[in-house]
C-alpha cells in the first residue's frame, strides 16, 4: 500500500514510543497537572500538529536536509532550549492571585477564553517544531517502513505520518485525562498550585537545560 513495508511492526513500535515516557509526555502531563484539563488538550493538539509539521517536511525531504546541516540542527536545538525554559521560568514565577484572578475572567467571557487557549496550543506546537531530536526521529524511524523502489514515497510518508499523528492524539489525550483527574481536586487549592506551578516550571526549565546539552 503506497510502498509502506511491515505497518504492523510500524503500528506497534509508535504503540511502543507513545507509552515511553519523552520531553512531550511530560510537557503534556506537566500542563494538564498546573493548568487543568483544557490546557493539556490545547497543549497536545498543538504537540501533534508539530508531528503533523514533521511528517509534511519527511516527505518532501525537508527533515533530511536539516538533519544534514549540523548549523540548522544547532540553531534549532538552542531555539528549542530557550524557548522551554521562557515557558518554565514564566510558570515557576506565575502570580496565583493573577492566574485565578485571570481564569475568573475568562470563565466569564467566552471570547477572552480563546485567546489563552490558543497561546498554549501554539506553546505547545513550537515545543515540537523547535526540538531537532524529533527531526532526527522522523528522519531514522520512518524511512525503515517505506520501500526504496516506490514512486509513492511521499505518500507513503504522509499515511505513516497520518496514523502517527492519530495514534499519538488517542494517547495524548488519556494522559490528559488521567494526569487532569488525579490533581483536579488539588488544584483549587491556592497554596497547593502555586508549588504544582513552581514544580512543573522547574520541569520544563530541566527540559530546556536538557535540549540545549543533547549531541546529534
Amino acid at each position: 500500500m503506497f510502498g509502506i513495508v511491515h505497518f504492523p511492526f510500524f503500528v506497534v513500535a509508535v504503540l511502543l514510543l507513545n507509552v515511553t515516557p519523552g520531553p512531550d509526555t511530560a510537557y503534556i502531563i506537566g500542563r494538564s497537572v498546573a493548568q487543568g484539563r483544557g490546557a493539556g488538550l490545547m497543549s497536545a493538539l498543538g504537540i501533534c500538529t508539530g508531528c503533523c509539521v514533521h511528517s509534511i517536511a519527511c516527505a518532501f525531504g525537508l527533515t533530511a536536509l536539516l538533519a544534514a546541516s549540523a548549523t540548522a540542527f544547532t540553531v534549532i536545538k538552542f531555539a528549542g532550549a530557550l524557548y522551554l525554559i521562557y515557558l518554565g521560568v514564566r510558570l515557576a514565577f506565575a502570580s496565583p492571585a493573577k492566574a485565578q484572578a485571570a481564569q475568573s475572567e475568562s470563565a466569564q467571557d467566552a471570547v477572552k477564553t480563546a485567546r489563552p487557549l490558543k497561546q498554549l496550543y501554539l506553546q505547545g506546537f513550537w515545543t515540537n517544531v523547535l526540538n531537532p531530536k524529533v527531526v532526527l526521529f522522523f528522519v531514522s524511524f520512518f524511512p525503515q517502513f517505506v520501500s526504496s523502489d516506490t514512486q509513492h514515497k511521499a505518500l507513503a510518508f504522509l499515511t505513516l505520518g497520518g496514523v502517527f499523528v492519530a495514534m499519538s492524539v488517542v494517547w495524548c489525550v488519556f494522559l490528559v485525562w488521567v494526569a487532569s483527574s488525579i490533581t483536579r481536586g488539588l488544584g483549587g487549592k491556592p497554596v497547593v498550585k502555586k508549588w504544582l506551578d513552581r514544580v512543573v516550571g522547574s520541569a520544563f526549565v530541566g527540559l530546556g537545560l536538557k535540549l540545549a546539552t543533547a549531541h546529534r
